[in-house]
């Protein structure tokens, strides 16, 4: 689907979607790098499959002595295969179609875990001491053709325990900061996705909000920090970056100028024009800001907020008109946990035009290393065939907890009008509803009875109803340099927060 924005600054950009921050079996985690590049072009336009390289400061108490066997173990592993990892990846970067960028991932308790990224070519492992050494190693790789870039994850753990170290951030390496993963979303301590991992929760001390209350500049993505071979897995976190092509230059210099916001998992379209300029930028303005965002949803908007310096100044959501396009979905899943069922689907549209489709896929949920390993985990593949038809085939295995939600499913645009019907064929069963009918409340149905496997026609609305273009004037006097942000969520539980803009008063 290609997202653009109608907004000044826009013109010529795309947002692509993309997942920065992943893992497989290279290092430790589970499945092939095969695997991993298979799964993330279902539906991603860029990725990078990190393997875990150094952890200087791992801790060399007894109880933790499991904890530090199987990393010095997927250390090895990743550095007896690193110049293949290097080739496969290369080869795999196909710019105009899916875009590749080598990675590895340093671990610190005390300065937090930052992913290495490389514009592209050779990137050698490194095990620096220091951040400060870190940092400095690799200023040294950067070359013509190959910039160089430090980028932390899971920063709102506690410093000290692998979350951010705020007074040794440096932004010369480090335009953007992952704030959304599999770990939770650390722009703030009391917001959606909180931190569940073993690791602990969120501290307010390494917010992304308390980073920027400092004076810090950085823009924000999101990534997976999967671990089970499957780089984009709905819901986990994705990477936003407005770039004017799809190729490692093009995604990069975006990257640099933090025009970037992150997602949850459906790719919202976030653009921000604040003073004049775009996402990530900096205004000089005398007087009232004005301010114009535009948000395009794949489901209804339930709230678009716009932030200066943290604090909420304008809450809005659209209102649907009976016109238009319509946003509906459909999901397959459910059953017993841990029972597999393998699926063959075809959804088609019958008197209308199924314009677009965005896949909502999840891979194995799998984080700990010793976990029982399943089959394969590259078991997806989709294809819009033409204008009314969309094939599937996938597998699921029920939902892990009540709480984990390890469907596979896809968003449809359809043009059409009530008496459009979406179908469904899932294993020999049809499933079938009008959009009148959808618009009232979502379908469901079993394919073998209670507790089978369960197939869900998602509730049908407007176009209207999941866009919001609105322009605003904050007239509140500054003194000092302000910044501004958005962020919007979506009714089914997706959520978007964009890079800021910063606004120097003159």
């Amino acid at each position: 689907m290609t997202r653009k924005s109608s907004l000044p600054g826009y013109s010529g950009l795309g947002a692509f979607v993309g997942d920065l921050h992943n893992h497989c079996g290279i290092s430790y985690g589970h499945g092939s790098l095969e695997d991993a590049l298979t799964n993330a072009r279902l539906q991603l336009d860029f990725a990078s499959v990190t393997g875990h390289a150094a952890w200087p400061d791992i801790p060399d108490e007894e109880r933790l002595a499991g904890l530090r066997q199987y990393h010095l173990e997927g250390f090895a592993r990743l550095r007896g295969q690193w110049e293949t990892v290097l080739e496969r990846t290369e080869a795999a970067n196909v710019e105009g179609k899916f875009v590749t960028f080598p990675s590895f991932e340093w671990h610190s308790m005390e300065y937090g875990d930052h992913c290495i990224y490389a514009e592209g070519g050779s990137l050698p492992l490194l095990d620096s001491p220091t951040l400060v050494a870190l940092r400095a190693d690799v200023r040294a790789l950067v070359a013509p053709g190959r910039r160089m870039m430090m980028v932390p994850h899971h920063v709102g753990y506690r410093r000290g325990f692998r979350g951010a170290n705020w007074e040794a951030f440096d932004s010369e390496l480090t335009p953007i900061v992952e704030m959304v993963s599999m770990h939770g979303a650390a722009e703030t301590d009391d917001g959606p996705r909180p931190y569940l991992h073993t690791m602990g929760p969120v501290d307010g001390d390494s917010t992304v909000w308390r980073a920027w209350e400092q004076g810090l500049r950085f823009g924000v993505i999101g990534s997976t920090d999967h671990h089970s071979a499957h780089p984009g897995s709905h819901g986990y976190g994705r990477a936003m970056v407005w770039a004017s092509g799809l190729s490692r230059s093009a995604l990069w210099d975006g990257i640099a100028a933090r025009q970037t916001y992150a997602v949850t998992g459906d790719p919202m379209v976030v653009a921000t024009t604040v003073g004049g300029a775009p996402m990530g930028g900096e205004a000089r303005v005398e007087g009232p800001v004005p301010i114009t965002y535009e948000v395009r949803g794949l489901d209804r908007l339930t709230s678009v907020e716009v932030l200066r310096n943290n604090v909420v100044i304008h809450r809005s959501f659209p209102v649907e008109v009976s016109a238009g396009t319509w946003l509906t979905g459909v999901s397959f899943g459910w059953g017993e946990s841990g029972v597999p069922t393998d699926w063959t689907v075809r959804v088609s549209i019958e008197g209308g035009c199924l314009e677009a489709v965005e896949p909502r896929l999840h891979g194995h949920d799998i984080v700990d290393p010793t976990a029982a390993l399943p089959e394969r985990y590259a078991f997806s593949a989709w294809r819009h065939v033409d204008d009314h038809t969309v094939e599937l085939t996938t597998r699921t295995q029920g939902n892990p907890t009540v709480r984990t939600d390890a469907t596979q499913g896809m968003s449809l645009r359809v043009t059409g009008d009530e008496r459009t019907v979406v179908e469904i064929s899932a294993n020999g069963r049809i499933f079938r509803a009008p959009l009148g009918r959808l618009k009232e409340g979502s379908v469901t149905g079993y394919l073998d009875g209670f507790v089978s496997g369960a197939v869900k026609l998602h509730r049908a609305v407007r176009e209207s109803a999941t866009v919001l273009v609105e322009s605003i004037v904050d007239d509140t006097p500054r003194e000092k340099t302000s910044w501004y942000s958005v962020r919007a969520s979506q009714i089914n539980d997706q959520h978007a927060w964009s890079s800021p803009t910063w606004v120097v008063a003159v």
